[in-house]
């Protein structure tokens, strides 16, 4: 990591540390030692602190008493409760940005939608590539957001469910039939030029019904 003079040294760490977790370089339960990480990065253990405290207080650390820290691990409520919050922020950004979609920005929502059709047709369903083109499609769909404030939260909130996902989430092949009608319904709202409430509900409604779709197959397990 090279230091920048408009960046804290904190600010730097927890950049990097942050993105480490979120691309899964560092996965769950993996222990962030002090020392270890500011010889990595080419700091003193006192910015690394300030950083993992940041990550701590967004949930994405963990700091246990004779352990240290370590990558926060993620249980069905955690992912439920971040969903619940996800639903909310995405449902208002959703309606937000649809009448400022252009027809080109719809079309290529459109395409990743039925991209995600084919792949629900397949016989070798691939949930990791249908999971990445499903957050494609939604940040196309809320990319005209005027509200920067709401884009912020719904992004850190986007990036905590990737961590979930990549642990402990896979969509079934059934629910993926179903969520790929649901983007249908919503892309047929926003180019009918539906009030904002309509769009609202019903990109709320999407994430709920996949949050309680996963929460019932895992108490099925």
């Amino acid at each position: 990591m090279t230091p920048s003079t408009s960046l804290s040294k904190s600010e730097l760490v927890y950049r990097e540390l942050r993105q480490r977790i979120i691309s899964g370089r560092y996965t769950t339960g993996y222990r962030l030692v002090l020392d270890q990480i500011a010889r990595e990065v080419g700091v003193s253990p006192v910015p690394v602190r300030e950083a993992i405290r940041r990550l701590e207080a967004e949930g994405l650390v963990t700091f246990t008493r004779n352990v240290g820290a370590e990558v926060t691990s993620i249980d069905v409520d955690d992912y439920a409760n971040t969903m619940f919050v996800l639903a909310y922020l995405e449902g208002a950004a959703t309606a937000l940005s649809a009448e400022k979609l252009t027809k080109e920005q719809l079309a290529e929502a459109t395409d990743t939608n039925e991209q995600m059709r084919a792949l629900t047709d397949s016989s070798n369903f691939d949930a990791r590539l249908y999971t990445s083109l499903n957050g494609r499609f939604h940040q196309q769909l809320c990319q005209a957001c005027p509200n920067e404030r709401l884009n912020g939260l719904i992004t850190r909130e986007a990036e905590r469910i990737t961590v979930i996902r990549r642990t402990t989430f896979s969509f079934s092949q059934e629910r993926s039939r179903k969520s790929v009608i649901e983007h249908d319904h919503l892309l047929n709202l926003i180019r009918s030029g539906a009030p904002f409430d309509d769009i609202d509900r019903a990109a709320r409604e999407h994430k709920m019904f996949a949050m309680r779709d996963y929460v019932r197959r895992t108490q099925e397990d």
